[in-house]
């Protein structure tokens, strides 16, 4: 790949001309400026990004680091976060740390040391103390999205208010016992957990973390012998919501007759299952917008400002599973 010097000696102009050319600035001669760009096109000369970060000029790059991108939801809230970032020139490199604390530490270092102008990131666990000091190593503006971060820019969907729309919904179904797929600290279970209890049905809420199939099929076996009464489970994203199904099937329970199912994030496979599940919709395409023309906003306006909270409101997409 050619370099400055080598574009430099064959446009016999000084390296520091050429740099000057290639780096935007306008005091360059017009006749001189458009020998060099030539010169750069038609040896196809490549920016050295890391370099230039490393010179303390921006970079033109934002990382993006998601929890799960085998997950539709990630998948399609990363690629509006590109389709945002290149409408104002910004590239973004991706990180995926498959819910692993470990990886998320080594991927935030990555992005130190790439340099990168600013980070949307989906922290596995936002309220920890270690996600919270890692952050403040970055020394970079930090956006999270999908999830609110205390002293940071957020911009996200309350997952408590869903988690509580979810709960109105099953009781408004006529079930009358409630299981959650996922963590306990997940703001849908502590919202959806909370409204049933309000009303009078805390007792029949149970939570199961998913660790694999087998153990989630143990789980739904033991929670439907314990009573054959209409129950309803609620899975913290689609990915779980198609597992459940699946281990319903197998258990021969039927749906929604039996037993109601709903999902979140309102991925494009459960549109297309026999029943159709039910879930939970977020607004991707607002919630990519907003968080990256905050983040930019900081990129190119440093300086003290007040922190953006900013809850988006979800919507239950009801299909034949409840």
């Amino acid at each position: 790949m050619i370099t400055m010097t080598e574009i430099a000696r064959l446009t016999h102009v000084s390296q520091p001309t050429v740099s000057r050319v290639l780096n935007g600035s306008q005091t360059v001669a017009p006749e001189i400026r458009e020998r060099v760009l030539s010169c750069a096109k038609e040896h196809d000369y490549q920016f050295n990004v890391l370099a230039k970060g490393l010179q303390g000029s921006k970079t033109q790059l934002l990382g993006v680091l998601v929890t799960d991108i085998s997950n539709g939801f990630f998948a399609g809230l990363t690629k509006q976060i590109e389709t945002e970032a290149r409408k104002s020139g910004y590239s973004i490199i991706l990180f995926n740390s498959d819910y692993n604390p470990q990886s998320e530490q080594e991927y935030l270092d990555v992005v130190r040391r790439y340099r990168v102008d600013g980070v949307l990131a989906v922290p596995i666990r936002e309220t920890s103390e270690e996600w919270q000091e890692y952050v403040k190593k970055l020394d970079m503006p930090i956006v999270t999205v999908t999830r609110r971060a205390e002293g940071l820019d957020s911009v996200y969907v309350d997952h408590a208010q869903a988690g509580a729309m979810v709960a109105g919904h099953l009781l408004e179904r006529g079930f009358r016992r409630f299981l959650f797929i996922g963590k306990d600290y997940d703001g849908k279970y502590v919202g959806f957990r909370r409204a049933l209890s309000e009303k009078g049905f805390g007792g029949q809420t149970c939570n199961v973390v998913y660790q694999d199939d087998a153990q989630l099929n143990r789980a739904l076996a033991d929670w439907f012998r314990q009573s054959s009464s209409r129950g309803a489970v609620f899975a913290g994203n689609d990915i779980y919501a198609l597992r459940v199904l699946d281990a319903l099937r197998r258990l021969g329970v039927s749906v929604p007759e039996e037993a109601g199912v709903i999902g979140f994030d309102d991925t494009s496979t459960g549109r297309y299952l026999n029943p159709r599940l039910s879930s939970v919709s977020q607004p991707i395409a607002r919630m990519a917008r907003d968080a990256v023309s905050r983040l930019l906003d900081r990129i190119e306006r440093p300086g003290p400002r007040a922190v953006l909270d900013q809850p988006l409101s979800a919507e239950l997409v009801l299909r034949e599973s409840t």
